[in-house]
């Protein structure tokens, strides 16, 4: 495997989240009762996943070694920005989710954030994908893929973590609300 597959492979887990993600708002909106635990599970995975891991092997390893070839530095910008922006949006999430949680009636902007959280991660894999097409086809060198790769698959705890993020993604997919 490559960098760049295993970058289009944690998409492919982000499409599943993403799914679950506007499903959930979607069925908060109806007045479907959804347990605190699964939304709970979903801001982790948010975090967790979405960003801790896959963000920052973008972050700190793939997008600097793309810009290193003085390629792309536009676009890469641009996806750091939209990282923050996608942060700050998980952080509403959380945020409201706690009031929430606390008493205060917080289903709406739980449902609002939730919903402009699945619309993001729509918008910004799709720019992603063309993205790394791009940079695979013209600028990094197989070794470059393999090295990156080899990086990412390195730490046992975070291939570790990753699976267990990525069945929890199975766990809310099989969940009655999600299945509505």
């Amino acid at each position: 495997m490559s960098a760049t597959n295993q970058l289009r492979a944690d998409h492919d887990q982000v499409r599943r989240l993403e799914k679950i993600v506007s499903k959930c708002a979607t069925e908060l909106y109806k007045g479907t009762i959804i347990p605190f635990s699964d939304l709970t599970k979903i801001t982790i995975v948010i975090s967790e996943f979405v960003d801790t891991i896959h963000h920052s092997r973008e972050e700190d390893s793939y997008f600097p070694c793309v810009a290193s070839y003085d390629s792309l530095k536009e676009e890469i910008r641009k996806f750091m920005i939209e990282h923050e922006f996608g942060r700050n949006i998980a952080r509403q999430i959380s945020d409201h989710l706690k009031r929430w949680k606390n008493g205060e009636d917080a289903k709406e902007p739980v449902s609002r954030y939730l919903r402009t959280y699945a619309i993001f991660l729509n918008d910004h894999l799709n720019k992603e994908n063309k993205f790394f097409d791009t940079a695979e086809a013209e600028i990094l060198s197989k070794e470059e893929e393999i090295e990156m790769y080899e990086q990412y698959r390195s730490v046992f705890a975070i291939v570790k973590k990753v699976e267990e993020l990525i069945a929890d993604i199975g766990y809310l997919e099989n969940q009655p609300w999600a299945k509505n």
